[in-house]
């Protein structure tokens, strides 16, 4: 059986995913340019928790990006335009305001583009949904710092125009609009100050793995459960490789049922070969196997759900839970662009 996706709905997320990267990236420049020409102390405040959210914004995109399992490279279209925004920033006879504009409709772009995301995961698949949830964070700041951007630009504007600073009450204005966000964001966004540590992102790939197989067993269409346990493998591949490079390690002499977890895994590993070798036009064989494959993944889930989990929470701060969240995502990222590769 082929393990190659070729869902184009699902190749066309990932393109999103890519994009939405890229944009990042540059939105982060853009602010590091921004608070060096700014000379308004409070408006280059603003604009330093702008780089702050980023920044961390940035890494749950990339672990977004690895948590759906397809990767891509964004539109050439797209990367031209980031390209001469970062020409336009650099350009010192483009004014303040000018380059603030621009930036916040960048910000807009970035924020449409994450509810899209939002919206075509729950169309295309339930599984996507579940990996993509952490991007509902970033769709929230987005839409906060597009609506500060405007009042900065409202500030700008006046200074430029008048040579005097607007009035204060403008901040007041923004922050009433933040607030309307925040109640009609409702459960498309949410806010989080921290990142993701290890249990919670072990958790999100057991979720993502679950959704998946009920839909396998929801279908009695090859293609589709060609398609599913496509994902199901690379997912497991290297959520497994990835576990035992960086969490089981750091366990081995503290955790007593260590060496039942790699045996449980290496069970899971046999089992995804027998079935990638199955026909997935023979329904009922291949529906038998892929129940003994949630049989062995229920097991393992409990041992590390109910015993690992408290176990890490107990013995790991939560900068060392986030650290081991950060070296499990590098990881898996890793083994994910050494098998695209090898495919390519």
């Amino acid at each position: 059986m082929s393990i190659t996706l070729e869902d184009p709905k699902r190749t066309a997320i990932a393109v999103k995913l890519a994009e939405m990267k890229a944009t990042q990236n540059v939105l982060i420049s853009n602010e590091r340019a921004l608070i060096q020409a700014c000379h308004n102390q409070e408006i280059s405040n603003r604009l330093e928790s702008f780089l702050k959210d980023d920044q961390k914004n940035l890494g749950i995109i990339d672990t977004v990006i690895v948590q759906y399992g397809i990767k891509a490279e964004p539109k050439p279209s797209v990367q031209k335009n980031i390209e001469e925004v970062e020409i336009m920033m650099q350009d010192s006879n483009i004014s303040l305001f000018d380059k603030v504009a621009k930036h916040e409709l960048l910000t807009h772009t970035q924020a449409i583009s994450g509810l899209l995301v939002h919206k075509a995961g729950q169309v295309v698949g339930e599984d996507i949904a579940v990996a993509i949830a952490p991007l509902n964070a970033v769709n929230f700041e987005n839409r906060g710092h597009e609506e500060q951007l405007k009042g900065i630009m409202e500030s700008l504007s006046t200074l430029e125009l008048t040579g005097k600073p607007a009035d204060s009450g403008l901040w007041a204005n923004v922050q009433d609009t933040l607030a309307a966000v925040s109640g009609i964001a409702g459960g498309i966004m949410s806010k989080s100050d921290q990142g993701m540590n290890i249990c919670e992102l072990i958790r999100l790939d057991h979720t993502k793995v679950n959704t998946l197989l009920d839909q396998i067993k929801a279908t009695n269409n090859p293609q589709k459960l060609e398609e599913y346990f496509g994902q199901v493998y690379q997912d497991l591949s290297a959520h497994s490789e990835a576990e035992e490079a960086v969490v089981y390690p750091v366990m081995r002499f503290y955790y007593a049922d260590i060496q039942q977890l790699y045996d449980e895994q290496a069970k899971i590993k046999k089992l995804l070969e027998q079935i990638k070798a199955m026909n997935s036009g023979n329904t009922a064989t291949f529906k038998a196997a892929i129940e003994d494959l949630i049989t062995a993944l229920t097991a393992h889930i409990s041992e590390e759900e109910k015993d690992m989990f408290p176990f890490i929470r107990h013995n790991f701060s939560d900068e060392q839970q986030e650290k081991l969240a950060t070296d499990f995502i590098t990881a898996k990222s890793k083994i994910q662009d050494q098998r695209l590769a090898v495919a390519s």
